[in-house]
């Protein structure tokens, strides 16, 4: 297996992240159903389909590193698996959408840092792929963050704080 440069492994944490978000926006859309808010459901499947989006771009920038692309994508494989294994720590049976918010707040905040890095790293590299995939992904990441933040504040803003959870 190749080894990876800096960029490289933040290409393949990328995808891999994206990939995560479609189980965790279709996790989470599910709870958002149960609690009858077609509204949220309405924006995490929007969410899933840029996460799918991601993904695919991530994996056709990753064909263009000669020789590189199963390494890139054994990293995102790797990624996608603890972020399943993070989701399963933190949602369980007694979650409800504003817990599923939660953790897609901290799940969108890790991914608009890993973009981030993604494209500093970039800055430097100079791939036109990478560049065309986060001047792309970047503002989507960063207005999934401030969706979910609001999302859960709405929820919060129409529950009693004294109320027993």
């Amino acid at each position: 297996m190749a080894e990876l440069t800096n960029l490289e492994t933040k290409l393949g944490e990328v995808i891999g992240l994206a990939m995560a978000a479609q189980a965790a926006t279709k996790s989470v859309a599910k709870l958002a159903r149960a609690d009858k808010r077609p509204g949220l459901v309405e924006s995490l499947n929007k969410m899933h389909g840029e996460a799918k989006e991601a993904e695919q771009r991530g994996k056709e920038i990753a064909g263009t590193f000669e020789g590189k692309k199963s390494a890139i994508l054994k990293e995102a494989r790797s990624v996608k698996e603890k972020g399943a294994e993070m989701m399963e720590t933190y949602l369980d049976e007694e979650s409800d959408t504003l817990d599923g918010l939660e953790f897609l707040t901290m799940a969108e905040a890790g991914e608009v840092g890993h973009w981030e890095i993604l494209a500093r790293f970039n800055k430097r590299a100079r791939h036109p792929g990478v560049r065309e995939l986060t001047s792309w992904g970047l503002p989507i990441q960063k207005r999934h963050l401030t969706d979910v933040r609001a999302s859960s504040l709405q929820i919060v803003d129409n529950e009693e704080p004294d109320a027993i959870s």
